[in-house]
């Protein structure tokens, strides 16, 4: 049998999976699933490495039990957030990228190099928390540092001793060339990031180091770690069955990345205007794309109505609920700053509509079809604005992840873009983890489209026709 395993790490839960691939297929079995919950610290909030950690090797030890012959291990995990290390030592663990100490590195940043610059030569939208923002928040910790690791890096570290950056999530940095796709170490110096702090770069495919001795002693099985698109985006836009050419990608989790794909960045006056962002892609492709709040704001809406009333909120009925709303519910901005932090955010909705003259939810149902069609219209309208400033034409729109399965949002997007939603597979991260491994290990073959076709066929998407 011819395996690999993911390490696939969300922002909320983190999952180790096992693929198989037979006569040119894929098979896909979760072996571990464990949580992803921050915690506040006197210096903010930040991720339980250790946890993560833990949740990892209990994962990998299942995978060597089930199937002892993986051959390599992928990572892939949110970008921007990173562990600075001096030697063999973390200086702290890693920062949440909504903690808010990021406000002062903007700042900081945009007094050296303005937006329009930066853009020029990172390709990136405005996001508030971007690694440089957060190393400008680093000032004398970042003095004693000799190496910059992202969190999938950091895993690969943990594992393997081998310090690398892959380049997909090095793309989100702000300190990697949007043309050379090299490290932009003069943009770097004059931050106050030493070019020492900046690892050797790789890509999807390549390979990273075998397990440490006492790693594969604990697990009960070694193999090598390999590079994937290690940003979870880049990831699941691998394993997105679209034609490139001719269609958009929604991924949606916590997040909603929606874009288009390319040969090339764009870098227009317009899609700096429009805070649209050039990333990474495996197969040298560029993600044109805006980040979208995403469902954070259903989950974290659940969230407060479950502290509120201590009581378990059944999704899947509170959704059936939601697509039997008839009266007219408000619209707000979904990619709004005030719905960033964590807390309140029921509360926070409310205020926007009212402060707009909108219709504020009256029941819990009302609340989540607001959401829905908020997320809906921010989908379709970003959508359009990928199509015009990349030139092309949208015919279709393919939702990924978790967002795939709520149909009342496919199709409340497909109504509102004019175009047909196809709609899955829901595990499309884990899924283009699995592949670029498959294909480094010679499992299957084919290009980039190949591989598309493959998931096609192995997860056939759900089609939604606009009304």
């Amino acid at each position: 049998m011819n395996s690999v395993a993911a390490i696939d790490l969300g922002a909320t839960s983190g999952r180790v999976i096992v693929g198989r691939f037979t006569g040119g297929s894929i098979e896909m079995e979760t072996v571990g699933r464990f949580a992803n919950d921050p915690i506040m610290t006197p210096g903010g909030l930040q991720w339980d490495l250790m946890a993560l950690y833990r949740g990892v090797t209990e994962g990998l030890r299942e995978a060597f039990r089930v199937a002892p012959d993986i051959s390599s291990i992928g990572i892939d995990s949110w970008a921007v957030d990173y562990a600075l290390l001096r030697g063999d030592r973390m200086l702290g663990t890693p920062f949440h990228y909504r903690d808010e100490r990021t406000a002062q590195g903007v700042e900081d940043v945009h007094r050296i190099a303005s937006f329009e610059e930066l853009y020029r030569r990172n390709g990136l939208q405005f996001l508030p928390f971007n690694t440089l923002y957060q190393l400008a928040c680093e000032r004398g910790v970042i003095d004693a540092a000799d190496a910059m690791l992202l969190v999938p890096d950091l895993f690969a570290w943990l594992l393997t001793g081998e310090k690398v950056a892959e380049r997909t999530n090095a793309s989100t940095t702000g300190l990697l060339d949007v043309s050379t796709k090299q490290w932009d170490t003069t943009l770097a110096e004059r931050l106050g990031v030493s070019e020492r702090l900046l690892p050797r770069l790789v890509d999807p495919g390549e390979r990273i180091g075998d397990l440490l001795p006492r790693v594969a002693k604990e697990l009960g099985g070694s193999a090598p770690v390999v590079a994937v698109g290690s940003h979870d985006t880049a990831s699941a836009v691998v394993a997105v069955p679209m034609r490139a050419d001719r269609a958009a990608y929604i991924s949606c989790g916590t997040w909603g990345l929606v874009g288009v794909e390319t040969r090339e960045p764009v870098l227009t006056d317009a899609a700096r205007e429009h805070n649209f962002t050039n990333e990474g892609g495996a197969f040298g492709r560029t993600r044109f794309l805006h980040n979208v709040m995403g469902l954070w704001l259903l989950s974290e809406t659940i969230r407060e109505w479950e502290r509120e009333s201590d009581e378990t909120i059944d999704l899947p009925a509170l959704l059936a609920e939601a697509a039997g709303v008839d009266a007219p519910v408000g619209i707000f901005d979904a990619n709004d700053p005030v719905f960033m932090p964590p807390g309140d955010m029921p509360g926070r909705i409310s205020a926007w509509l009212a402060e707009h003259d909108q219709p504020v939810p009256a029941t819990r149902a009302e609340f989540a079809r607001s959401i829905v069609e908020s997320l809906a219209e921010a989908f379709a309208g970003a959508v359009r604005t990928a199509s015009e400033l990349s030139g092309i034409p949208v015919e279709t729109i393919h939702i990924v992840g978790g967002g795939s399965l709520n149909e009342l949002l496919c199709q409340l997007t497909a109504d509102r873009a004019g175009v047909p939603v196809e709609a899955g597979p829901v595990e499309a991260t884990a899924i283009g983890n699995l592949l670029v491994q498959g294909r480094a290990a010679g499992f299957i073959e084919g290009d980039l489209d190949d591989l598309r076709r493959e998931v096609a066929r192995a997860f056939p998407p759900r089609r939604y026709a606009p009304a």
